[in-house]
């Protein structure tokens, strides 16, 4: 293959190609693997999810610069200024920590299908594109089957680790550069495919055996999700959509009243008894929905009812509570002292020493009703992460409940960031919805004094009930597993300081 640059040509579209499979493959990313041709969004999540809200609204502002220099200067100029305001200044361990948390979700929802299935017959698969590569490649590899990306290199101050806002030498991949970076891994052995959607792919795509552009198309769609190489069980960051520059407009518009929103929806039912704030609830935009009967408080004398939920938020608790019009107590981890002082129902710190925490939990069902969450974490996507068993030891008055909740546009929940403001996020979402689904108390046979099962046993059993109900998948995934892939640490309170460290 003569590294000489190749004589522009015309390719036909991409519904010409022939099914079967290839050997090797060359292909875009935004715009012929993505249904969106804008990597905007992307950018916009990392400015955000390792930045900050501030620098996200610098991109935002930016963004007809951007536009500008895109369409009349030059593609690289308008990228080169999408990654050094996104970029400049930040670790580059939070922007891998992104790559890998939270831009599969997003990138997985817009994979167009045509493109996808031709890309998935090729043996070799590689994705040339105009993104640095520390923010594609996760995706590309993990959930696409990609086996390389040929992309643009960021520049990194050796001394603090930081991303300089600056590219590598040759600069942003586009037009020529891409010929060249394919020239450099394929050598003689020119790829069998070329995929793109742009004439500046039209280089690399002429050193290919067949090319074949992706338009645009109404007709165009995505893949389903389960289709791709990995499940997206795990994923952080706040924004529920992607942010498009509409969506990141109404969501900047929408911040400083959903804030104040979220202040007094917290604060405005903190102090009223919890048979009152159901209907608050409703008044302020908060939609609940309660199913299953609701057990009477215990009798003077009589143990409370441990209620088993799978975790969704840090509200899940106080949902119960409401339900119940009753205060209720509840244990929790990794929940600061603060958070702990200003919950409006008892909240009690556990240690993970396990006999430590049993007795505790013990004396709490002495007093009354008790709130317990076994998976340890909360998960967003409809999976259902494995039980710890220690519950099924503690009472045999068992009462599971499947909770479920909605969020329009901020997630309740983080990994990485400040625990404490997650009840604010999920408040500022302007109608979020929580349901709790109360089941029937587990048999006698079904329990370890009564039935003579192994904890291990109910737990599974339990598991299975509440994911039955939801429609979620159980799986034996845990929160040592979901902190590893998403924050690096294995979810302990000592590991999660030393990784923000």
């Amino acid at each position: 293959m003569s590294p000489a640059k190749t004589k522009s040509r015309s390719f036909p579209p991409i519904s010409e190609c022939k099914s079967g499979e290839y050997e090797s493959i060359a292909a875009d990313l935004d715009g012929t693997l993505l249904l969106s041709r804008s990597s905007f969004p992307y950018f916009m999540l990392v400015a955000i999810e390792a930045g900050s809200l501030f620098r996200g609204l610098i991109l935002l502002l930016s963004l007809p610069i951007v536009i500008v220099a895109y369409l009349f200067v030059s593609e690289a100029i308008g990228i080169q200024i999408l990654i050094y305001i996104s970029f400049a200044g930040i670790k580059i361990r939070d922007i891998e920590l992104v790559s890998r948390a939270v831009l599969p979700r997003f990138y997985a929802a817009d994979v167009r299908k045509d493109s996808f299935e031709v890309f998935d017959k090729c043996k070799r698969k590689v994705v040339v594109t105009a993104n640095p590569i520390v923010m594609v490649e996760p995706f590309v590899k993990d959930y696409l089957g990609g086996d390389k990306v040929l992309g643009t290199e960021i520049e990194v101050n050796p001394k603090t680790m930081k991303a300089t806002g600056f590219v590598k030498k040759p600069g942003v991949l586009v037009g020529d550069l891409k010929r060249l970076a394919i020239l450099k891994e394929f050598g003689d052995e020119s790829p069998d495919l070329g995929l793109g959607d742009r004439t500046s792919d039209h280089d690399f795509m002429s050193l290919c055996k067949e090319g074949y552009m992706v338009h645009e198309t109404k007709s165009a769609t995505t893949v389903p999700i389960e289709r791709l190489k990995n499940r997206i069980i795990f994923h952080d960051g706040r924004l529920v959509q992607r942010p498009t520059p509409l969506n990141a407009l109404i969501i900047y518009l929408w911040l400083p009243f959903g804030f104040m929103l979220s202040i007094f929806r917290v604060y405005f039912n903190l102090p009223l008894p919890e048979r009152f704030v159901r209907y608050t609830y409703e008044i302020l935009g908060i939609h609940l929905t309660i199913r299953g009967h609701r057990p009477p408080p215990p009798s003077p004398g009589t143990p409370g009812n441990l209620y088993v939920l799978n975790h969704r938020t840090a509200l899940d608790p106080i949902i119960i509570a409401i339900a119940l019009g009753r205060k209720i107590s509840c244990v929790t981890y990794s929940v600061s002292r603060l958070s702990r002082m200003l919950s409006p129902i008892p909240a009690v710190a556990l240690t993970r020493d396990r006999a430590a925490d049993a007795a505790r939990m013990r004396k709490l069902l002495e007093k009354g009703d008790l709130v317990i969450c076994p998976e340890g974490t909360t998960c967003r996507e409809p999976y259902l992460l494995r039980f710890s068993a220690l519950f099924a030891e503690l009472s045999d008055r068992i009462v599971p409940v499947a909770m479920n909740c909605k969020q329009g546009m901020f997630n309740g929940t983080t990994v990485r960031g400040v625990k404490f403001w997650d009840p604010y996020f999920f408040f500022m979402n302007p109608r979020p919805s929580y349901e709790a689904t109360f089941l029937d108390r587990l048999p006698e046979e079904m329990t370890v004094n009564g039935g003579g099962k192994t904890p291990i046993e109910v737990a599974n059993y339990v598991q299975k009930v509440i994911g039955g109900v939801l429609g979620f998948e159980c799986t034996e995934l845990t929160r040592k597993d979901k902190y590893l892939l998403l924050g690096g640490n294995d979810g302990k309170v000592e590991s999660i300081k030393k990784t923000k460290e």
